[in-house]
């Protein structure tokens, strides 16, 4: 049996190795994201209904959460925060399409989920110089105490490392047992774990995005 998940598709570009499948998907998932977004806000009613209820609903759930992680300045970034969950949440059900290996989910991906992690930590670090200043913060890497320097450079170092390697390992694995289970029995089991799959991928996409969040606390206090 010859695994397709996890292999991509791969050309060179300036010396580089470039993900063609890895890219497709990341660019099929911003679009899809659009459209659900423009597809709600489009012609509000005040008693919202379908579409517009449904994601009015997740939005406020995220609101409300974010506001007890963040704090009351939440608002400072709840859009970045509820943009990367919206396309956390759907880059990680795509894989789930059955298109014969096409559409495998970029968050399958260690560069994509890498990225988004560099993304979140340089956010975390601009609202915190936004915020607090530029010497503030310098100085709180040397808190409590000067020594402590090397210790919070490598939690610093850490924080995306880990949110990438998490949210990598968790959609690769989900899809390498999806392909084997399909292999194996392809009319019984598959249909029960792609349901446990996409409630794996709205938690995934949660725990990074809450993750996020409580990094941001302090560069918006």
């Amino acid at each position: 049996m010859h695994l397709h998940t996890g292999t991509h598709v791969v050309a060179q570009f300036l010396g580089m190795g470039v993900n063609l499948d890895t890219l497709f998907t990341t660019w099929l998932t911003a679009i899809i994201v659009f459209i659900v977004v423009f597809m709600a806000s489009r012609g509000r009613a005040l008693v919202p209904s379908g579409i517009q209820n449904a994601v009015e609903f997740v939005i406020e759930a995220l609101c409300d959460q974010f506001e007890k992680n963040v704090g009351k300045n939440y608002r400072q970034v709840v859009y970045v925060l509820l943009t990367l969950f919206m396309f956390i949440f759907v880059a990680n059900e795509i894989g789930l399409l059955p298109t014969e290996h096409l559409t495998a989910s970029p968050t399958n991906d260690v560069n994509t989920t890498l990225g988004l992690a560099i993304g979140s930590s340089l956010f975390v670090h601009f609202f915190k110089i936004k915020n607090s200043g530029f010497g503030h913060w310098i100085k709180h890497f040397f808190q409590p105490m000067p020594f402590f320097v090397v210790i919070n450079v490598v939690e610093e170092i850490s924080k995306p490392i880990t949110l990438a390697m998490r949210l990598f390992g968790n959609i690769l694995a989900g899809e390498i047992l999806l392909e084997i289970l399909c292999f194996m029995a392809p009319w019984l089991v598959p249909i029960i774990w792609i349901a446990f799959s996409l409630f794996v991928g709205l938690i995934q996409s949660y725990i990074f995005t809450t993750l996020v969040s409580i990094y941001l606390k302090s560069s918006v206090e």
